[in-house]
């Protein structure tokens, strides 16, 4: 499963099983401010949008930007994981 970043929508977009877990996002000059996640109903409760949040940072990382959380399972994701503390600094 690979995270793309979707530039014309302002999202991250993970494909699975036919269907499309996101990210909405937002740019500053110096960081991404992800302001929603979301995956399809019939797919919720299996870690997918862990991983989305996991790929999604892994990109922001690797353009050297910082990220905002602007969405709680951001906010939690961040806490659980702090592998990615660098981020937010």
């Amino acid at each position: 499963m690979a995270v793309r970043d979707n530039k014309a929508q302002n999202r991250f977009e993970l494909d699975i099983e036919g269907a499309v877990a996101f990210a909405n996002y937002r740019l500053t000059p110096s960081a991404v401010i992800i302001t929603h996640t979301e995956t399809p109903r019939a797919l919720r409760g299996r870690g997918i949008a862990s991983e989305l949040v996991k790929g999604a940072l892994e990109l922001i990382r690797a353009d050297g930007h910082k990220v905002i959380a602007g969405c709680g399972f951001v906010v939690d994701y961040l806490r659980k994981n702090p592998q990615f503390a660098d981020l937010t600094g």
